[in-house]
Order: C-alpha cells, then sequence, then structure tokens
C-alpha cells in the first residue's frame, strides 16, 4: 500500500512538473543555505582553535605583580618576586601539572658577520619545548645533557634564521647573543604573526646558559601545562603562591596569570552562540521554502477535490487520504534536500577557504574558515528539513483529509 501512496505521489508531481519543479528548488535552495550556515560556524570554531591551538590550551604561565590589598602584617604594593625555590613549591603544591619551566628573557643584540638586531632571548628548561609548544622546523631543540652543561646553543624562530641566515642551511652556525657566541641546532616552526609581532624571531637557550646574558636570580615567569580542570589549575596555583609569598589568593594584581583555556572557553562560547543564530537564521530561510511548499499543496487539495471526493465514496478513510498528501510533500522535500545538500557540496568544494585570520596575520592559513560538511551539519539539516516538510505538509493534508465527501463530489 506504502509502494501505490508514493508511486500516486509521484503520479501527482509528474502531472504538475512546473510547479513541483519550482518548490523543489526552494526547498533545496533553503537546506543548501542551511547546510552551507552550518559549515560556516563550525569553520569559525575551527578557526578559533587553531589560534589556540599553536600554543597548546593547557598551558598557564604566571608573572609576578605587586601586592594590591593587604595581607596579614604585609602593606599593600609589595613586589612579588619568583625564584627558583617556587618552581618546587609550585610543582609539590599544583595537582595535575605535567611539565613546569622558568623563563627568564632580556632583550640583546643578536649578530652573525654580517647583522645585528635587537631580539628577546629566553631561557628555559629543556621541557619547555613541549610546554610552551615549540616545535622544530629544522634541528632540533636542546637537551637536558645541554641544560646541565650550560651549552652555548640556541635555538631560534623562524622569521630569525630567514634575517640572519635568507636561504643558507643554518645548524651548525654561529650567532653572537650580547658579544657571546651560540651555535644555532633548531629553528622552530613559524607562528601566526599579527603585524610587528616578534613571536617568530624568538631566540631560546637553556636556563642555565642564561645567567650568562641575565642574573637567574629571580624569574621573569614560571610555564606549567596540566591535565584537568583550567580553572582548578589556577585556583591552586594562586593559591599556592599566595601561602608562599604572604598575599592574599583574591589578589589578582600580585602575580598575573596567564590561562590560555580560560580565553579558549570564553571564545567557545561566542563561537556556540554563533552556530545557534546560524542556524536560526537557516532554519528562518528554510521555513520560507515550507511556506511555499505548503502554499502549493493547499492548491493541490484544491484541484483535486472532486478526485479526493470520489476516493471517498469508494471507501477511502481519513488516514488515506492523509498520508496521500503527506508523501506528496515528503517526496517533494526529500528530493529537494537531496539536491540541497549535493549544491551545497559543490558550493563548498568551490569556495573551499574563506580568507579570515591570515587577513591580519602571517602564517595564519589554518586559523581561516574551511567550508567542510560535516555528517552533524547534515543531520542538523536533515532534521529541520523533516519538520518543515511535516508541518509544511500536514495543514493542507488535514484539510484534505477533512473534506465532505458529498460536498467535494458536487465541487466544479
Amino acid at each position: 500500500m506504502l509502494k501505490d501512496i508514493l508511486m500516486q505521489a509521484w503520479e501527482a508531481m509528474v502531472f504538475n512538473r512546473r510547479r513541483t519543479m519550482i518548490t523543489i528548488v526552494g526547498m533545496a535552495w533553503g537546506i543548501a543555505t542551511v547546510v552551507l550556515l552550518l559549515a560556516y560556524g563550525a569553520g569559525f570554531s575551527r578557526a578559533i582553535e587553531a589560534i589556540f591551538a599553536q600554543w597548546g590550551t593547557t598551558l598557564i604561565g604566571t608573572f609576578p605583580g605587586r601586592t594590591s590589598e593587604q595581607a596579614g602584617g604585609d602593606k599593600a604594593g609589595v613586589q612579588v618576586r619568583f625564584t627558583q625555590d617556587d618552581l618546587d613549591t609550585v610543582w609539590n603544591g599544583v595537582p595535575g601539572l605535567i611539565h613546569i619551566t622558568p623563563m627568564v628573557s632580556k632583550d640583546v643584540p643578536v649578530q652573525d658577520d654580517l647583522h645585528t638586531f635587537t631580539w628577546t632571548v629566553s631561557g628555559i628548561y629543556p621541557v619547555g619545548q613541549e610546554v610552551m609548544h615549540l616545535p622544530t622546523m629544522t634541528g632540533r631543540f636542546f637537551n637536558g645533557a645541554e641544560e646541565l652543561e650550560r651549552a652555548h646553543v640556541a635555538v631560534i624562530g623562524s622569521e630569525a634564521k630567514t634575517k640572519l641566515f635568507s636561504g643558507s642551511y643554518p645548524i651548525g652556525e654561529s650567532i653572537r647573543l650580547n658579544g657571546i657566541r651560540f651555535t644555532v641546532i633548531g629553528i622552530l616552526e613559524a607562528k601566526m604573526q599579527e603585524g610587528d609581532n616578534d613571536a617568530n624571531r624568538q631566540i631560546y637557550i637553556p636556563f642555565s646558559t642564561m645567567s650568562d646574558i641575565k642574573d637567574t636570580k629571580y624569574l621573569d615567569g614560571i610555564w606549567m601545562n596540566y591535565t584537568g580542570d583550567h580553572e582548578l589549575v589556577e585556583k591552586n596555583l594562586r593559591a599556592t603562591l599566595a601561602a608562599a609569598h604572604n598575599f592574599r589568593p583574591s589578589d589578582h594584581n600580585a602575580i598575573n596569570v596567564a590561562n590560555l583555556m580560560e580565553q579558549l572557553s570564553q571564545f567557545r562560547i561566542l563561537s556556540i552562540a554563533l552556530q545557534v543564530l546560524l542556524a536560526l537564521v537557516g532554519a528562518l530561510t528554510l521555513g520560507i521554502a515550507g511556506i511555499g511548499l505548503m502554499n502549493i499543496m493547499f492548491v493541490a487539495v484544491q484541484q483535486r477535490t472532486r478526485e479526493i471526493g470520489i476516493e471517498k465514496a469508494l471507501g477511502a478513510q481519513k488516514r488515506h487520504i492523509l498520508t496521500q498528501f503527506l508523501a506528496e510533500s515528503f517526496v517533494i522535500t526529500a528530493v529537494g534536500g537531496a539536491l540541497g545538500i549535493a549544491l551545497a557540496e559543490i558550493v563548498s568544494i568551490s569556495i573551499g577557504r574563506i580568507t579570515f585570520y591570515s587577513a591580519i596575520a602571517d602564517h595564519a592559513e589554518n586559523a581561516d574558515i574551511y567550508l567542510r560538511i560535516s555528517p552533524t551539519s547534515v543531520l542538523v539539516a536533515t532534521g529541520i528539513l523533516v519538520i518543515t516538510g511535516l508541518v509544511s505538509g500536514m495543514i493542507p493534508a488535514i484539510r484534505a483529509a477533512n473534506l465532505d465527501p458529498i460536498e467535494a463530489l458536487r465541487y466544479e
């Protein structure tokens, strides 16, 4: 019986092919809009994730500040200073840490035989490569043995390599940092860089060797990566350092904490809100196509009123008439949906990438918006399509099912 109903619906569509094609095009356009808007929203979310991923999302850095709340007998305005003892304090007091490294930085002259630049040199532990997400493009990062030996080795950023060595091979070459000779052992992968940001001009050397350039008694910062809840880790970090340096944990001026996951969480909320908004816009667009389908079905009911009367006179029940017109609306919806998804796929492949972060940053192609149609987007769009087709077809179908057979037979 279902096969007969579907065949009857198909024959009705073929008989009114022009009207049917216009309706199918409207439904296809609507579903393609929904799918592409969802793909755009997902692409925006992926772009934000890519921006943060270059630094590592489970990353926290803390930097000394000045107290602003009186704690115990100490007055406000006391300078907080970190030492290497704080590394053990934080490591033992904050659960969930994976690695921890001190950092001491200084802007110094960086020279080779032909060039002189003033760039930032930072001393960190070898584990800093994992903590701060510093993958090498060429060569390697310094190791524990070089840290213990206070080796004069350096890992330089991609832009620093270009400015110092141009197209020549830099590994094994010498540079002078603040007049002290260092051997280049690695080149870092390029990071996304806005304007004159120095992210790709950074130079990293072993923390022990940094004492040749700057006094390392007091640290400029402490970096760590972790597992678990980022808010809890930050809370424990503040409490641990507050107890060690005698300030209130609520005093956010005493230490500055850079919590990348907290910032990413805020952007994720905005991304979700954008995706919901785009889905709503797409649903409204598809709803307009649904209104067109509803109007066409009302016209079909009116044109086939006498036919409905004959069917009822021959014993057709309400549910048969209802199913007949619902089947017709669902066939139109299904064909339009399939064509719409195919159209969305063609458009997404044709467009591919939409310039986003790369418009203002170098090496930021991964943070552009890529229109990739995911199964989730198709499922969500299909759900909206089914609801639209059901509502658009149900109202005319109910009207057809409730026609009085005698009045329908008299209809001209």
